[in-house]
């Protein structure tokens, strides 16, 4: 038989995330409670929304789709992050009222970095980031949507940081040894991802999950973890493998296509209801009582 070799990123995430089961203890358990404590911001579940960008109007309906789920991440007082976007676009998203992230690209222009970071924080952001992952591609650095990207070194992004008084994610971080470089040069969140399979056989992030929890063991530097989280059992799994949240992703656009804003709502409160069920299923009244002891991998 022909051995058939699978390079695809997302086939092996899915496949590992799948492979790990979850144990039962009942007795003496209660109803979980799924809020958490962010960055001093009490949250109704540590289920995210993806940093999407460039989502059209669905439907012919008035809002485009980035507006409909941060709606509906305001609506449920859970955390929104959005990415590539131009400022006009960015207010839009903040006139919502939801709590938002807004993750810039790595762009080579520089100073569009620094003016998006600053809009950002102007207009009343809950947070601001990059995404480090999209720095490359096949023929060199990247382009994305006609924007040439750029290396960015430690001084760069640690002069972003320095910039800020808001919280600062990195996104794309899926290795301990980076993981510590963020932390080191102050970063106060990292988001574990391959970005839906950028990187041929990149190490699914719930595996190296533990690495870099370990390796970040006392420095107050949040985990959060993306790449096909579609369930509450998903973002179970991360959470008792050391994330302090998840982001759905491309798991949500069905029902937000479809339903707008009453369709991501729905989406999103029934993958955190089923993150409850499962935390009262195996014993674990809040979000950070959850560990590995009832995980079998």
């Amino acid at each position: 038989m022909a051995y058939s070799r699978v390079s695809d990123a997302n086939e092996i995430t899915a496949r590992y995330m799948d492979s790990i089961l979850i144990k039962e203890r009942l007795i003496d358990s209660i109803v979980a409670d799924t809020s958490v404590s962010l960055f001093g911001e009490q949250l109704a579940s540590p289920v995210m929304t993806p940093a999407f960008s460039h989502l059209k109007q669905f439907n012919g309906r008035e809002l485009t789709g980035l507006e409909e789920y941060s709606v509906a991440a305001k609506n449920l007082n859970i955390l929104n992050f959005v990415g590539m976007m131009e400022n006009d676009m960015f207010q839009r998203i903040i006139d919502t009222g939801a709590k938002t992230v807004r993750i810039v690209k790595p762009y080579a222009d520089n100073a569009k970095v620094m003016d998006q970071m600053k809009f950002a924080e102007d207009a009343g952001a809950f947070g601001i980031g990059m995404d480090i992952d999209h720095i490359f591609g096949n023929d060199g650095l990247d382009v994305v949507i006609g924007e040439q990207m750029a290396v960015q070194t430690s001084d760069m992004i640690r002069s972003y940081i320095e910039s800020t008084s808001l919280p600062f994610f990195i996104k794309g971080v899926l290795s301990e040894e980076e993981a510590v470089k963020c932390a080191d040069l102050g970063a106060r969140a990292v988001i574990v991802s391959h970005h839906h399979g950028r990187l041929p056989y990149a190490v699914p992030p719930m595996k190296i999950l533990p690495a870099i929890k370990k390796a970040l063991e006392g420095r107050d530097v949040k985990i959060i973890v993306d790449c096909g989280i579609s369930s509450g059992a998903d973002v179970y799994k991360c959470l008792a493998l050391g994330a302090d949240a998840a982001a759905v992703g491309r798991s949500m656009l069905p029902s937000l296509e479809e339903g707008g804003v009453d369709g991501a709502q729905k989406f999103i409160k029934g993958v955190n209801d089923e993150l409850r069920y499962i935390m009262s299923c195996t014993g674990f009244a809040r979000v950070s009582d959850i560990d590995d002891s009832c995980l079998v991998m």
